[in-house]
């Protein structure tokens, strides 16, 4: 059976990365938390490039740019949508 997935606060993060950094081995605190080690190294690696474990804090440039790229094309396919709809009922009168 799966395992459910589970959310650790900002303050469990920062005690695991001390742990980390204080010597403590990267398996042991996988073993010993039952962590993913991806989540771990993902924490580690988010804790020395922004100090933030918010996603929207350790996104670079070009992630940035490409979200607001993506909302941009999204409001205009609906703005095309709409005077789609208001030409066909123009047409109509």
């Amino acid at each position: 059976m799966p395992r459910q997935r589970r959310t650790f606060t900002s303050e469990f993060k920062r005690q695991m990365v001390q742990l980390f950094e204080n010597g403590k081995p990267r398996t042991d605190i996988v073993d010993e938390y039952e962590l993913s080690a991806s989540a771990l190294d993902r924490w580690i690696k988010q804790a020395h490039q922004s100090g933030s474990f918010s996603e929207k804090a350790n996104r670079t440039p070009e992630e940035n740019e490409l979200l607001a790229l993506r909302k941009e094309i999204q409001r205009l396919k609906m703005e095309n949508d709409i005077l789609k709809q208001a030409a066909l009922i123009m047409g109509r009168k």
